[in-house]
């Protein structure tokens, strides 16, 4: 999760004296109840969530802020921690089918593709091993910090830098195909969003507001489209990141910007579509013709993609510091900072069902897997749940 929620004079301060590039996040502890984390309020529930397993996938993640998500493939769920030991267990039964360590400072990934696992290290290398060993494949020398999880598409792993390039390496042999450059404001928040790949396309959301699609053989720009403009008297005002998911459906990309945009864009020209004045580093998750996500202050907003109406807004989760809300079934689920699970009826905007997940805060949205969704924890713990009606 990103988070810039400190005064500006605070920040201001800490570039004046730590040189600071990008910004991950300030919470005020105290009492002040403007800024305090809304307390959790009772309803009915009409739901059940159910544990199924529960299981240590490594050591969980330090104050780097990688991006390490749990991953499923084939029947697996992937997890990466922040000593570089990658763990893989089986997702119906969470028992663990192999481990290994890298030896490597892991900043994104896993990412799995076929019979080879990719990451990036906070050293600047992307590294492709073995799915069923670990053992190196290849590896590539970047030429900067990658906070995005890499992405296969026509044979070609793409990754993006946190100085805006954009890299292309044959999938096989690791050989640099091309690079795309863009400059990146002097601040910017901590991360980036994931290239998103679809019909031999990358699209990429950027720290400026912008958003580019590129062919992924050769790194062809196709075209590139402004969602937000950083304006503003200050560094911190300008702030236009474009740091979650994008999502896409027929002939048409969903993305979400810090600096109060969210916006349909056609995907063959990048010609917007509509604009909505939300402000979210979270990005978006879709089902059918509904988009959801978390602004700023922690509000849950459910918007019809088709005309970017408001279906409903809820704001009793503010500044709890909650994941992207993500769909399973007729349910919109969400995990905050105090590892509690709560889900709301997609269709009323009700909360149905409230749990303790976990006593660590998440390390990213759960994941969604047919019937089942999945909770890793910044200590390493990852959970399997089933919501269902009562």
């Amino acid at each position: 999760m990103r988070r810039l929620t400190q005064a500006a004079a605070i920040v201001t301060l800490s570039l004046v004296l730590v040189g600071c590039q990008t910004v991950g996040g300030w919470f005020n502890r105290g009492g002040d109840a403007e800024v305090s984390p809304a307390p959790l309020v009772d309803f009915e529930a009409t739901a059940r969530a159910e544990r199924l397993w529960s299981t240590r996938a490594g050591r969980g993640i330090d104050r780097s802020r990688a991006n390490l998500p749990p991953v499923f493939a084939d029947g697996e769920i992937w997890v990466a921690d922040a000593r570089g030991r990658i763990t893989v267990v089986d997702a119906d039964s969470g028992r663990e089918l192999r481990a290994w360590d890298t030896g490597e400072h892991i900043s994104a990934g896993p990412a799995v593709h076929g019979d080879q696992v990719f990451f990036t290290t906070f050293s600047g290398r992307l590294y492709a091993v073995d799915r069923q060993s670990g053992a190196s494949r290849w590896q590539a020398e970047l030429t900067a910090e990658v906070l995005s999880l890499p992405v296969v598409e026509d044979g070609i792993i793409v990754v993006r830098g946190i100085n805006g390039r954009v890299f292309g390496f044959d999938a096989n042999q690791g050989d640099r195909r091309w690079v795309y450059e863009r400059s990146v404001p002097l601040l910017t928040l901590r991360g980036t969003s994931d290239p998103l790949a679809r019909a031999g396309v990358i699209y990429i959301g950027f720290d400026d507001g912008l958003v580019a699609a590129l062919r992924a053989r050769d790194g062809q720009r196709l075209w590139e489209e402004r969602v937000a403009e950083p304006e503003g008297r200050t560094e911190l005002e300008r702030l236009a990141d474009i740091d979650g998911p994008l999502a896409v459906v027929g002939s048409e990309l969903y993305v979400a910007s810090y600096r109060d945009r969210i916006a349909g864009l056609a995907v063959d020209s990048g010609r917007l579509l509509w604009i909505k004045e939300v402000s979210s580093a979270q990005g978006l998750s879709l089902r059918r013709t509904q988009l959801a996500t978390a602004d700023r202050n922690d509000h849950v907003w459910l918007i019809d993609r088709r005309n970017s109406a408001t279906l409903w807004r809820d704001d009793r989760l503010a500044r709890r510091q909650i994941t992207r809300p993500v769909f399973k079934g007729n349910y919109l689920i969400t995990v905050d900072f105090e590892g509690y699970l709560h889900a709301y009826d997609a269709d009323s905007g009700e909360f149905a069902v409230r749990t303790r997940a976990s006593r660590n805060r998440p390390v990213s949205a759960p994941l969604v897997v047919g019937n089942q969704l999945y909770v890793l924890d910044t200590d390493g713990h990852l959970s399997a749940w089933r919501v269902t009606s009562r």
